[in-house]
């Protein structure tokens, strides 16, 4: 990790709304290195990765253009967990040598932090990869509300999905800053910018 570089790892749990703190970074010029992006760009057509997971999986998990049906492959991994961790050691190496040529490409564009956003930040073991974790938060019940309007999915199914995830109260545990966004996008964004102004006053 270059030595001039501060980097925030993000991390939640799903709908909790980890892509709408980012962007308040965003919009104050802080790069933001997508996890979720990062992992798509490695199973591009044609990708060692994504020739990994048709043998593990097999075709049907394609979409008709050759690329990967990601929901399809979400279905199969949330209802079997040794399948989940077989493709978890096939994205992970490769999400990493993605992450460090990010971070090696904002420190040399001359930026002082950067906001490293990943679900699976701390299952994955990717914590060395940042100086700090800062956990995205929200009530149980506004979590599960979230994913259903988000997914057009039944409450069955959002208990499934977040019950296969680690619990956000465990995850707030590894946090030095916790970012409870239960309420308004108002409400959040006042937080951040208290936060945010002791980041930036305590290291300048």
């Amino acid at each position: 990790m270059p030595a001039k570089i501060r980097v925030i790892g993000l991390t939640g749990g799903i709908a909790s709304g980890k892509s709408s703190v980012a962007r308040f970074f965003t919009e104050r010029g802080i790069p933001v290195i997508d996890a979720d992006q990062l992992a798509r760009d490695a199973v591009g057509p044609g990708s060692p990765a994504l020739a990994q997971i048709i043998s593990l999986f097999g075709r049907e998990v394609l979409n008709h253009d050759g690329t990967l049906n990601r929901k399809r492959l979400g279905d199969i991994i949330f209802s079997d967990p040794e399948k989940r961790r077989r493709l978890e050691s096939i994205l992970h190496p490769e999400i990493r040598r993605y992450s460090e040529e990010k971070i090696a490409q904002a420190a040399a564009a001359g930026h002082k932090r950067l906001i490293y956003m990943a679900p699976l930040l701390i299952e994955a073991g990717a914590t060395d990869r940042v100086d700090d974790i800062w956990v995205v938060t929200v009530r149980p019940e506004i979590q599960l509300q979230r994913l259903m309007q988000r997914n057009g999915i039944s409450l069955e199914q959002a208990r499934r999905i977040v019950g296969s995830q680690m619990p956000l109260a465990e995850k707030e545990r590894y946090g030095s800053v916790v970012i409870d966004n239960s309420g308004s996008e108002a409400d959040t964004r006042m937080f951040l910018e208290t936060v945010w102004a002791k980041e930036t006053g305590s290291t300048q």
